[in-house]
């Protein structure tokens, strides 16, 4: 008798071990499942090619909720409005090109550059039955570019190299990038009205191009970033290191899902692109056009630094800014490692 209530109470203790064991399992499985997610509010520009598809992959899959984050997609039609969401304390994150962050850092120092976003083109253009067949052509010539855009820096300092006076051989003009669509119509132009140039930004200009409306004078590249907000690192020590992990996997998404990437990206913008214009577009980003993931970078070769010391310093010089901006200073890549 004394044995049977032994294995009785041995038979409990078993029962309460192993229920004790699955519940713990149980408990753990449920907290990952509820497991808080840390919010991260990302400005980001609508209609602004490869910067989009990069977005939408992030906005359509798991990478964030994989490392932690989620994310809160604000998106905006260009920079300006962009830069005055983040001095508003809107947004955590900005995808934004050298010249905006510089802006951006001009009026807030408080925001660190932790990556590479993208590099992306700047172009000037003539209409294709234009006698005007290299830059030097252009003088006593009307050109026409948005003013305080990447695309002005760029037309000036190829008139420059061209030994043009931009100021005196050029008759430089302002006319925004969404008013070139309405322009450029006519293959056989060889004037839009006065305007005998233009200079733009993509995705305009690939859909220009793409089109035979556009004939390329000259080509440039814009080292556009990724900004985080500094007292949202400072509360959030890890989100850096967790949304370049997500960042750098939505570049290995859009290389191995080109098609996708472009359908996400064409159906929120709202334009009328091709995939042609698109692949135009990303041809500058080496990670689109990678043989391998393990090729994928999002830190800055050392002529990018250049780049973007030269959209501070132009900002300057047109008085944009009111103090010298030195963008290294602002730059940390450690949360890539």
């Amino acid at each position: 008798m004394k044995n049977n209530w032994v294995i009785v109470i041995l038979a409990l203790a078993v029962g309460v071990f192993i229920g004790y064991q699955i519940g713990e399992k149980e408990i753990d499985s449920l907290s990952e499942e509820t497991k808080e997610l840390t919010k991260v509010r990302i400005g980001w520009q609508i209609p602004w090619a490869t910067e989009g598809q990069l977005t939408q992959i992030l906005k359509h899959t798991d990478l964030l909720k994989d490392n932690n984050l989620e994310g809160d997609f604000k998106g905006f039609s260009y920079g300006g409005p962009l830069n005055e969401a983040a001095l508003a304390g809107e947004v955590d994150v900005v995808f934004t090109a050298d010249q905006p962050a510089a802006m951006l850092l001009n009026k807030n120092p408080e925001w660190t550059i932790i990556a590479r976003l993208m590099y992306n083109r700047t172009s000037l253009y003539v209409p294709p039955k234009s006698d005007i067949q290299d830059v030097v052509g252009l003088k006593g010539k009307t050109v026409a570019m948005p003013f305080g855009a990447a695309a002005q820096r760029m037309a000036l300092a190829e008139e420059q190299k061209a030994g043009l006076d931009p100021k005196i051989d050029v008759n430089n003009i302002n006319l925004g990038i969404y008013e070139q669509s309405d322009l450029v119509k006519d293959p056989e132009a060889t004037k839009w009205g006065e305007i005998d140039a233009l200079a733009g930004f993509d995705p305009t200009p690939a859909i220009l191009e793409e089109k035979g409306l556009v004939r390329n004078l000259a080509v440039g590249k814009i080292v556009s970033v990724i900004l985080m907000n500094n007292e949202y690192i400072k509360n959030n020590p890890d989100a850096p290191k967790q949304f370049l992990t997500a960042f750098n996997g939505a570049y290995k998404f859009y290389r191995n899902n080109i098609e996708q990437s472009d359908t996400w990206f064409a159906e929120e913008a709202k334009l009328d692109i091709t995939p042609k214009a698109l692949e135009i577009a990303a041809s500058i980003e080496p990670n689109v056009n990678a043989n391998s993931d393990e090729e994928i970078y999002i830190d800055f070769k050392e002529e990018d630094y250049a780049i973007m010391q030269e959209a501070a310093d132009f900002l300057f010089g047109q008085e944009m800014i009111d103090k010298q901006i030195t963008m290294k200073d602002y730059i940390d890549l450690s949360y890539l490692k």
